[in-house]
This record gives C-alpha cells, structure tokens and sequence, in this order.
C-alpha cells in the first residue's frame, strides 16, 4: 500500500506577486479564468460549495460555475435539495476552484441569494432536454426507493413532454453568491505559496494583503 504521508507535489510552475494583480478581484478572476480555459482544463467551472445546515455543521459538493460578474458568481440547482435548504437558512457560503494543472486555487467567502426567476428561466431554456426532464424527476438529496424507479420516471415524463415546450420547474433555479472575499492561491516551492486576499471594504472598493502560506 503506498505511504499517503509521503505523497507530496512540489509547485514551480507561476508566481503571484501584488503588483501583478488587478485592483479589483474581479478582473484578476477574469485573467485566471481565461488562463484556465486557455489551458483547456477537463471540467474547468466546477467548484466547491460549501454550506452551514441548522445544526451549524458544514457540508461541501461540488456544483458548476454558470456566470460571473462584478456582482458575484453564478450557479443553478434545486432549492429543496440539502444545500438549498441550508442556504435558505443560512446565506454565508463559500466557493472553492482547483486548478491543479496551473497549481492555482480561488477561495471564495460571501453570501448567496436567488437570481431572478427570467434569469433562471432563460438558463433553464437553454439546457439540453434532458437535463430539463432530469430537474422535473429528481427530488435531489431524498431518498428514493431505487435506481430504476428514478429511471421509469424519466422514462414516461420523456414521453409525455415529447415535441413539447419544458417549462422550469418553481423549484429549480440560480443562486447569486455576492463576494465579501476572494484568495488567489498560487503554489511555490517548499510550501512557500502566494496567497493574496481581497476583502471588500465598500461599494467596489477591496482591500489586497498578502498571507502567509
């Protein structure tokens, strides 16, 4: 069995520094997000959400960026599931990318609401048939009886909105999560990595320090 404790990286491929980085976190999101499309990275708009239930616990999935902007970033799922639920409690959320080809990390703290149900209807519209059919069967996070009983539902209702217009379900749509910090994190060698922090202090203002790894 390999040694897990001995399993290690060394990072050498960038370098961050603070006259490098874009004022507004935003942009400097911006560049990142290009260089990772550029790189063409399997799954590049995945990131971690993580969310506090009632009980406080934390819980964490990942989910895919649809939509960023100076107001925040965007993503689509059920309001019923678990993390709708905890989100509906408690708005503080954070979003995490890996990027472990350019050895880079984006750390996201802030709070989340629903975008608007045009917002969501026209994301809605623009997914593939399926995946509308798929957000009408699944009742995400509860339990269902089987694997099969999930698959005959997606069977008939296939049937039943066949050459037919696929409304959004009410409880299926985006949520918005407004920034109060964003991290970019760059792998250096020995451990020794470039953090920088951006913390809003204002309508558009922020505030860049660098951490220590």
């Amino acid at each position: 069995m390999t040694d897990i404790a001995s399993i290690r990286k060394e990072y050498r491929l960038q370098t961050l520094n603070e006259q490098e980085t874009d004022p507004h976190p935003i942009r400097q999101f911006e560049t990142w997000w290009q260089h990772a499309l550029d790189s063409e990275l399997d799954e590049v708009n995945a990131m971690t959400l993580a969310t506090v239930d009632a009980d406080a616990k934390p819980a964490a999935r990942i989910v895919l960026l649809k939509g960023f902007s100076d107001a925040g970033f965007i993503f689509f799922t059920n309001y019923e599931s678990s993390k709708g639920k905890q989100m509906a409690h408690n708005p503080n959320v954070a979003l995490l990318f890996f990027w472990k080809e350019l050895e880079r990390q984006v750390r996201i703290e802030g709070l989340v609401e629903k975008v608007s149900a045009e917002e969501s209807d026209n994301y809605f519209d623009s997914r593939p048939e399926g995946s509308k059919i798929g957000a009408w069967v699944s009742p995400q996070s509860r339990v269902i009886r089987s694997r099969e009983s999930l698959e005959k539902e997606m069977e008939a209702l296939t049937l039943t909105y066949a050459g037919n217009l696929i409304h959004r379900p009410p409880h299926w749509g985006g949520y918005l999560v407004k920034p109060v910090a964003i991290e970019f994190w760059q792998g250096r060698p020995n451990r020794l990595h470039d953090r920088i922090l951006y913390e809003a202090v204002g309508k558009q203002e922020w505030k860049r320090s660098r951490l220590a790894p």
